[in-house]
């Protein structure tokens, strides 16, 4: 077997790969016995010449048919790069394994302890995903917040009501296993070689409740709406969890996958002598363009082509002081929704279905925060931070959760926006014309207006009069990281913070990820139940 990169196809003869790698090799078609993609990818600096390029798998009869294997940079053997199981430790665990929390992180580690005989107890403080699902449907309708079980809270995570993207920048063997777990959960296919996979929101509900179904069929178990109200220490190792403030489980081994928004279990901790400290993140609003500006900016002619699908971008500017702003997490053919947790705090987020065909583009649009910027050396002022920039936007967007919003060209102005243009906001419950300045710090403004300035030269179009701010985003990662040492421990012995509300990742790959590495732990220390 051989990998084959950099194979350019015509976006019409996007079906007709195995031909093109033929053609690469100088070799009959019936010698290759099997191609599988291993990446696709589209070409799109030359708007004349739009097209794909994929990295090819191929099993040949023998290495014969290709004998200068090596002298082509293009042409090379498969890296070994594979997931390996941890031998089984000796150690008895006293009681089984508890993970707080069902996102990535919760979700994975859960998984493999359950495939390896530990019985794990996964508890998570919102719903199941088809009543979180109907919690979220009616704050977006109404505007009632069920602050327990929401956009931020229940089973799947922040990350069931987004994009579902799986990009990411770290290199682990175990990314691949998170892959084939989620296709074997219900997920596209196409996911295992996509340069930039997603799932989409809709889609990624039912694969949620099929990990937690193999979860449960493994032997662990799934509790919802059991809230962690405090954890239990003796002579500084953990001992167990109370749950919803009167339930107490004994454990020696508690993953704590809690995501980025769990402020008041953060509090429990720190004030239980779990050690942490803040953490550099970003915040700014969301930006809205009609999703036929961004095909056509990217893909020029080619918009709109049946094989490509809706354009992404992503975009980033230095600024002065050595800060940066960027685009996080860009939803094509999406919606800005709402995503607050905490009554009286609005937040935004975005979202699209697998089919990414809504009328609309959305990004974020963050600029860095330092610690030095928090006011506070409390290892919670960035929470604080983040809470008082909510809670300005919930005033201004009217009290009742609609968005506070503004003209692209206002903004860069200065003036409030009175009258929306062409781009039709998707958020809901509403929207309310405002000045964003009022609700985000003067330097993120400031900096904000440069990088729109700045990446409208990158990617034309971008600073597109009527294209909407919409505010704002402030939970684009954790504020807070908690310690852990190189066997994944915090300063209380048994204790393992996992995840991105922890610190250590940022998407649900990383998170994932985090959350396997952590079950190794476990697995690497103790025998199974």
């Amino acid at each position: 077997m051989i990998r084959v990169s950099n194979i350019k196809v015509p976006l019409e003869e996007r079906g007709l790969v195995e031909r093109a790698v033929a053609a690469k090799l100088g070799l009959p078609l019936a010698l290759l016995r099997q191609c599988t993609i291993h990446r696709e990818s589209i070409d799109a600096r030359d708007k004349r010449k739009v097209h794909f390029v994929y990295i090819v798998d191929v099993v040949l009869d023998s290495f014969r048919h290709y004998p200068n294997l090596g002298c082509d940079n293009d042409i090379t053997a498969i890296p070994e790069v594979q997931y390996t199981e941890i031998p089984s430790g000796q150690n008895t665990l006293q009681g089984r394994p508890i993970i707080v929390g069902a996102g990535p992180a919760g979700l994975f580690a859960a998984l493999l302890l359950a495939e390896r005989g530990y019985r794990p107890l996964l508890l998570e403080r919102g719903d199941d995903v088809d009543a979180r699902t109907a919690k979220v449907a009616e704050f977006w309708s109404t505007g009632r917040l069920d602050s327990e079980s929401n956009v931020q809270f229940g089973e799947g995570g922040a990350g069931t009501f987004s994009d579902g993207k799986l990009t990411t920048t770290i290199r682990d063997p175990r990314c691949r296993r998170v892959l084939l777990d989620l296709v074997a959960a219900g997920a596209p296919p196409n996911i295992l070689f996509l340069q930039k996979p997603h799932v989409g929101t809709d889609i990624l509900r039912g694969v949620v409740k099929n990990l937690r179904e193999r979860i449960v069929n493994a032997g662990g178990e799934v509790r919802f709406r059991a809230k962690v109200t405090d954890i239990v220490i003796d002579r500084g190792a953990i001992k167990g969890v109370i749950v919803n403030g009167e339930s107490t489980y004994l454990s020696a081994a508690l993953i704590l996958a809690l995501g980025h928004s769990a402020r008041d279990t953060l509090a429990m901790l720190l004030a239980r002598g779990v050690e942490m400290g803040p953490k550099a993140f970003a915040i700014g609003a969301r930006i809205e363009h009609p999703q036929s500006l961004i095909d056509e900016a990217q893909y020029g002619a080619f918009a709109g082509h049946p094989n490509l699908g809706p354009a992404d971008y992503k975009l980033a500017h230095s600024l002065p002081g050595g800060r940066a702003a960027y685009t996080f997490c860009m939803c094509p053919g999406g919606a800005v929704v709402a995503a607050a947790s905490e009554d009286g705090r609005l937040v935004t987020n975005g979202m699209s279905e697998q089919a990414r065909d809504r009328p609309n583009a959305n990004s974020a649009l963050l600029v860095g925060v330092l610690p030095s910027d928090f006011g506070s050396n409390h290892p919670l002022a960035g929470v604080d931070f983040q809470r008082r920039w909510e809670e300005r936007a919930f005033i201004i967007g009217g009290g009742d959760y609609r968005a506070p919003v503004q003209k692209l060209n206002d903004f860069l102005r200065g003036r409030e926006t009175t009258a929306l243009g062409k781009v039709p906001p998707s958020y809901l419950p509403g929207v309310k014309g405002a000045d964003l300045a009022a609700c985000l710090p003067q330097f993120v403004v400031e900096n904000m207006r440069a990088a729109i300035r700045n990446f409208d030269r990158k990617l034309k179009g971008f600073a597109c009069p009527d294209a909407l701010l919409t505010g704002v985003e402030t939970r684009s990662s954790s504020p807070v990281r908690l310690v852990r040492d190189t066997g994944y421990e915090s300063n209380i012995k048994g204790l393992y913070p996992a995840g991105e509300g922890a610190g250590y990742a940022g998407g649900i790959m990383s998170a994932a990820v985090d959350g396997l590495r952590l079950a190794e732990s476990i697995v690497a220390k103790y025998r199974p139940l």
